[in-house]
């Protein structure tokens, strides 16, 4: 197939929904995983130690999956490596299901981090591939379509209690083998139509070139909207209980806003970097972040501390699908490995970190690391090209690095 040929394949709408669809039934996995995790601590009887193993194996090989995921993306092909990521999803979420043991689920939890982290990297390279091919933004629409498949997953888990009367530990095996075979399918249709991706070279006259130097400032963004996402997501509902004094399932709506508000700018994100350029979109991003982290560090009433987790979500939003993008056009899965690695470490370390931090100086003052971060991304996304003109010429840049 020529280049041509190649460009005209991923340039189709069909190509789009391909990737949309990788996005989505990685974000229905694991979504469902978290929301099935209290089920399956009662499940095997175990503590919040076992569930901090079961998290730290998995994150583990979702790191060995993202460095290995991302060079074999280069080398063999994007399309591929997506497509066997989706596939240890599918066998990881079966693995769960017939987990009756902590061994098994220890094994289960390791074989769903590696999923996760090869596809994770593969798929924003598909998406990248795209994106160039129909020179226009895209994956901020990717992006979301994994918030809303994570949305989905996790919603699964009281649908199913719901409509069936399943609760506590007899959800797990029903749940996974859903999602298992609803991923299974996407799986069947993603391998039909998802276009063959081309590969990225890493070499110059024979010898292999460095790391561009701006992706470790890229990573360096990652670990700000890392952090930032992390802590939104694990610290935002017990936030808002504590400071506004309300009950816990009030204090749910914290979670609730950055969710929705995060969804709802990627799913507008594509025509605000059209518009604005990506430079634009991400310093908008974090300025709106860093303002949302001012806000609840410094209130207290419920109506507030909303609008402020409101606005950390639709900071947040809008910075990784740009940060990715940029990666992924300079140097392929290779830059894309190290920057979401960085990006997922602050996302899981990040909440242990504020924890540390809440016991020190209380939940409300722990708020301000994540706003100076943000701060330090408006900074930052001076490295972010204005254009797409601008991004080409980093990629090629980049490439000859």
């Amino acid at each position: 197939m020529t280049s041509n040929d190649l460009t005209t394949r991923l340039a189709t709408t069909r190509s789009v929904v391909a990737v949309a669809l990788l996005f989505a039934a990685n974000g229905l996995i694991v979504g469902g995983y978290g929301g099935a995790l209290p089920s399956i601590r009662e499940r095997l009887d175990i503590d919040a130690t076992h569930i901090s193993i079961l998290l730290f194996a998995s994150a583990l090989a979702a790191i060995a999956g993202m460095q290995v995921g991302g060079r074999l993306s280069d080398s063999i092909g994007a399309r591929q490596i997506s497509l066997a990521g989706l596939l240890i999803l599918v066998g990881a979420a079966i693995a769960f299901a017939f987990a009756t043991t902590f061994p098994v689920a220890v094994a289960a939890a390791m074989l769903l981090g590696l999923g996760n982290g090869t596809i994770d990297v593969a798929m924003n390279a598909v998406g990248v591939q795209v994106e160039a091919a129909r020179k226009r933004p895209v994956m901020s629409s990717f992006h979301a379509l994994w918030s809303l498949g994570g949305f989905t997953g996790a919603g699964c888990v009281l649908l199913m209690a719901t409509v069936f009367g399943l609760d506590g530990s007899s959800i797990v095996r029903p749940l996974m083998l859903f999602l298992a075979g609803v991923a299974a399918v996407a799986l069947v249709v993603a391998v039909r139509i998802t276009p063959p991706t081309a590969l990225v070279e890493h070499t110059k006259d024979g010898v292999r070139t460095k790391i561009p130097a701006v992706a470790w400032l890229l990573g360096i963004m990652a670990v700000g909207f890392g952090l930032a996402e992390g802590t939104g997501t694990d610290w935002s509902s017990l936030h808002v209980t504590e400071v506004a004094r309300v009950d816990s399932t009030t204090g749910s709506l914290g979670l609730i806003a950055v969710s929705g508000f995060m969804v709802v700018i990627r799913l507008i994100g594509d025509r605000l970097v059209a518009r604005f350029g990506r430079r634009a979109v991400v310093r908008f991003g974090g300025a709106c972040a860093c303002v949302g982290y001012a806000t609840v560090t410094l209130v207290s009433g419920l109506p507030l501390l909303l609008a402020g987790w409101a606005l950390v979500g639709l900071g947040v939003g809008m910075i990784a699908p740009q940060v990715y993008a940029v990666a992924g056009h300079i140097g392929g899965g290779r830059v894309l490995a190290v920057v979401v690695t960085f990006g997922y470490g602050a996302f899981l370390a990040g909440p242990a970190v504020i924890g540390f931090l809440v016991t020190r100086f209380g939940l409300h003052h722990a708020m301000a690391v994540p706003a100076v971060l943000a701060a330090g991304i408006v900074a930052l996304a001076a490295v972010m090209p204005r254009s797409d003109s601008d991004l080409g010429r980093a990629a090629t840049s980049g490439q000859q690095t």
